[in-house]
């Protein structure tokens, strides 16, 4: 192995385990007010799958129904005590909570365990450490853990989080050979994230700047981690984007041009998955890639029509989309894995009337979704009308290059053409513009276009 360039790096070469060795997990679950059984059994189902991906095997669960948290423990003392006589019946590694454990709840339970104990929060950031593959990936998982840490580093919550280790939720030790992780060093890393983050966000930036003079919509495949929008994507545009049945496999936003029936060019990108409860540190790690979809023009809302919660799985998404300022941002709902659901998934999409159902990897009903989704852009776009010279040629190509013409007329000396286009390609063909959606524009004096005043 080469030798380790970042402080990431670092972390992961001298923390990683043995794969052919599979922790021995207990998943423990408080329900509280509120919380039904079927909630809190679907709840630890989907841990289940996260200790999965992450790289173990649940060997036992252990529900607790209570008014509100022990302070202490987080369950009960008397719970604790058969937690722990569970974790030495069953020969447990650790025991993940599917609530969120405090600091000094996380330290107390390590102590009276004798064994790790983690949180859902620490399990999801695990696994993002494992799928983070660029430089702005690994940076964004890297400030989420460390944030994630510090308040436990401050309260001295257990050596172990800062000795090198391996396991669930334990793949980025500091590295250091020290038992004690430096608090001022952690803080120091962490200002140095927030700066290179900021400066690849001003980059992205200026990129999305460039896309937005192409005059070409935006729209963001956003949706539940596992719902197919990798396969969709790649569906649609042969990109090759990694595909795999499991949660989180993508990390790094991918955009590709699509051409939609109508032949308007849009630009599609995929995004990372959303969960339920996702950490809120989490979000504003990855606040730089999440906000392609507050950006975007449309969003494409996937669904796994297979999943036992269908509709759970939109609310979990419709939260982190308002948690960063997109769900004002027009969505298409879709049913995805139409050919896998336990029934029609057309009652699905009855059941949300303007949602397609398809199947992203035999294609069923991908055709009817990307009417669907041209249909949705054209409604959002104005039909401007251009007086263009005959002489001026490039304008007619540049117009059919960046929007949808809808009709050309034939004059002595110049072509009228109506078109579907966006604000930026109707700003640089301004000189050419006599009408939006009907009404008389004309060109002020800093070259924008104004309505007409009677």
């Amino acid at each position: 192995m080469s030798s380790p360039s970042s402080p990431y790096d670092e972390a992961l070469a001298s923390t990683l385990i043995d794969r052919s060795i599979r922790e021995r997990i207990v998943l423990v679950a408080v329900a509280l007010p509120g919380d039904d059984d079927e909630q809190v059994d679907a709840s630890l189902d989907e841990l289940a799958l996260l200790v999965d991906t992450a790289g173990a095997d649940e060997v036992a669960r252990m529900v607790q129904r209570r008014d509100a948290p022990d302070h202490t423990w987080y369950v009960g003392k008397g719970k604790a005590d058969e937690l722990k006589a569970l974790c030495l019946a069953v020969d447990a590694d650790t025991v993940v909570f599917d609530n969120e454990l405090a600091p000094a709840q996380q330290f107390n339970l390590e102590k009276l365990l004798g064994r790790t104990a983690i949180d859902r929060t620490a399990v999801i950031l695990d696994i993002f450490g494992q799928n983070a593959h660029t430089m702005e990936g690994k940076a964004q998982v890297e400030l989420a853990l460390l944030r994630y840490r510090l308040p436990r580093l401050r309260r001295g919550a257990s050596a172990k989080l800062s000795q090198q280790r391996g396991g669930v939720g334990g793949r980025f030790g500091s590295g250091e050979t020290k038992i004690e992780t430096d608090r001022r060093r952690i803080m120091r890393r962490i200002t140095k994230l927030e700066r290179e983050l900021a400066s690849l966000a001003e980059t992205r930036a200026l990129q999305r700047q460039g896309r937005r003079r192409s005059g070409l919509a935006s729209v963001a495949i956003v949706g539940y981690t596992n719902a197919g929008k990798s396969t969709l994507l790649n569906r649609l545009t042969d990109s090759g984007v990694l595909t795999e049945n499991r949660l989180f496999a993508t990390l790094d936003p991918t955009t590709r041009r699509l051409a939609l029936p109508g032949g308007e060019p849009v630009l599609l990108t995929d995004t990372v998955g959303f969960i339920s409860r996702l950490p809120h540190g989490l979000v504003e790690s990855f606040q730089g890639t999440l906000e392609v979809a507050a950006l975007a023009d449309y969003l494409v809302h996937v669904v796994d029509a297979s999943a036992p919660d269908p509709a759970g799985q939109i609310a979990a998404v419709r939260e982190v989309l308002d948690e960063i300022d997109a769900s004002d941002v027009p969505e298409l709902l879709v049913f995805n894995k139409a050919d896998l659901a336990p029934g029609p998934a057309e009652e699905l999409a009855a059941d949300h009337p303007g949602s397609v159902a398809l199947s992203a990897v035999s294609g069923e009903g991908v055709e009817d979704f990307l009417r669907t989704l041209g249909d949705r852009l054209r409604s959002l776009s104005t039909v401007y009308e251009l007086v263009v010279p005959y002489e001026r040629g490039d304008v007619l190509a540049a117009v059919h290059r960046e929007g949808e013409v809808v009709s050309v007329g034939d004059g002595e000396t110049s072509w009228t053409i109506r078109a579907r286009l966006s604000d930026a390609s109707a700003g640089r063909l301004a000189e050419f513009v006599v009408e939006a959606d009907g009404r008389p524009m004309e060109r002020d004096e800093s070259g924008s276009l104004v309505e007409v005043r009677p």
